[in-house]
């Protein structure tokens, strides 16, 4: 792609976002591509199925323990595989063709929907059950989040990539308003398994829209031949580009200790507002209604730049912070969608700005490494937070993610400001932007 430098060309910094920004386009604009709007209509369904299966899951393991740290635990197990192989779901991505690629692993994570359904419908599951569906739902992601992050570019083209990378997001937020709610029906009319059941068969719908697309109008990308140091070729890669590798450690910390919402959520509402399995629908239905409104509006904006990452990462800690702390329920409601606003902008601005940076014959490897930061240091940081909030309480507990949320966004600006040559200046006076960043004259002027 034109929008990042070869892999044999220098790398040129761009912390300081000198690239003159896209131009605007419609908000749907992607889906006038068929294959594009097959996909999507196809992970409308399979996404809301899986957001009833993790409200209903983390019910499930709240019910059977009686613990948060519990399902600290599970989240952990699911995203374990992915820090331990990541990299190498990378590696097959760059080597495999993407469409029978994701026929395998869509059919499989229907599959464990559908055996956790059998446990729990049957009345036999066990908190083990469930923490062995998490681990092999685990690894079946190691290859599907790479392989649907890059086939994304094969369906739309450059053009019309960041556009489809953030209605992406928007259709996963848009299902978790639904999922959530109606789990949370089900959990108290009939109880888990029923919810694990729609999920197990909603992914037929995305398996029939890979089947029913057009071959011919896939922009297919070069498929990387077998060979030895791959996967170090994409670490080095990504360790000679500081605008890649900078972004990649925030949404690492981000990911690890900010977005730990299955804990906090069903403690806050179990333990500090005193609901149930509705409330706690609820709150992750606010969250998703911001997390909707921030990826239509990234949509719309176009390509991710890195001062809009590093600035909506802040705002994202300190909101977590001033919610860990609020007095009642619906302040900590209007909180929680301000919250999933942020919190997507990061994600959704991060995705898009490394996916455009990045070579094609690269970009596996690269969204593999990116994915296995952000979410597989989930089991680091999920045990250690549910312990935190079993320990200390819930409030303590969020604080705390927001606060490490909020440090890391302040320390990767300062050092992609420097990267780009910049200084942060400060200035008081009325009617002037406080805090902003300048050219340093004195790092950017040519050695005497």
């Amino acid at each position: 792609m034109s929008t990042g430098p070869g892999a044999d060309s220098a790398p040129a910094p761009a912390a300081h976002d000198s690239t003159p920004p896209a131009p605007k386009q419609s908000m749907f604009s992607s889906l006038k591509i068929r294959n594009y709007r097959l996909f999507f209509t196809g992970q409308v369904i399979s996404n809301t199925g899986t957001w009833m299966q993790r409200i209903a899951q983390d019910w499930l393991v709240l019910t059977l323990t009686g613990s948060s740290a519990a399902v600290g635990v599970t989240t952990a197990l699911q995203f374990l595989p992915m820090l331990l192989f990541g990299l190498y779901g990378g590696v097959l991505v760059d080597r495999l063709p993407k469409r029978p690629l994701l026929l395998f692993t869509q059919s499989a994570m229907g599959l464990t929907g559908l055996a956790l359904a059998a446990l729990t419908l049957t009345g036999h599951v066990q908190v083990w059950h469930v923490y062995v569906t998490a681990f092999v739902l685990g690894l079946v992601t190691v290859v599907d989040n790479p392989a649907r992050q890059t086939f994304v570019s094969e369906m739309v083209g450059p053009r019309q990539l960041a556009n489809a990378v953030s209605l992406n997001s928007a259709n996963f937020q848009s299902a978790r308003l639904v999922g959530p709610a109606v789990a949370a029906v089900l959990i108290s009319a009939v109880g888990s398994g029923y919810a694990f059941l729609i999920n197990g068969l909603s992914f037929a719908a995305p398996i029939a829209g890979l089947l029913m697309m057009r071959m011919g109008d896939l922009h297919r990308a070069p498929r990387t031949p077998r060979g030895k140091g791959q996967l170090r070729e994409g670490l080095r890669y990504v360790a000679g580009r500081p605008d890649l590798i900078w972004p990649i450690v925030l949404v690492g910390f981000i990911g690890t200790f900010g977005f730990n919402f299955p804990i906090w959520l069903s403690a806050f509402a179990d333990k500090v507002f005193d609901g149930g399995p509705g409330m706690y629908g609820t709150l992750n239905t606010l969250i998703a209604a911001g997390s909707l409104a921030g990826a239509l509006l990234a949509a719309r904006r176009g390509a991710g730049r890195l001062r809009l990452l590093v600035a909506a990462a802040a705002a994202f800690g300190v909101l977590e912070i001033v919610a860990a702390f609020a007095p009642s329920v619906w302040i900590f409601a209007v909180l929680m969608v301000l919250t999933g606003m942020f919190g997507l902008t990061v994600n959704v601005t991060a995705n898009s700005y490394v996916q455009m940076a990045t070579e094609p014959q690269m970009r596996g490897r690269v969204m593999a490494l990116f994915m296995m930061v952000f979410t597989g240091g989930t089991p680091l940081g999920a045990p250690l937070l549910g312990w935190i909030t079993d320990e200390y309480g819930a409030r303590t507990g969020f604080a705390v993610g927001g606060a490490i949320s909020l440090l890391a966004a302040l320390a990767v600006g300062l050092i992609l400001a420097r990267v780009g040559g910049l200084k942060v200046k400060v200035d008081l006076r009325r009617g002037r932007k406080h805090i902003r960043f300048v050219p340093d004259e004195k790092r950017l002027a040519p050695a005497a």
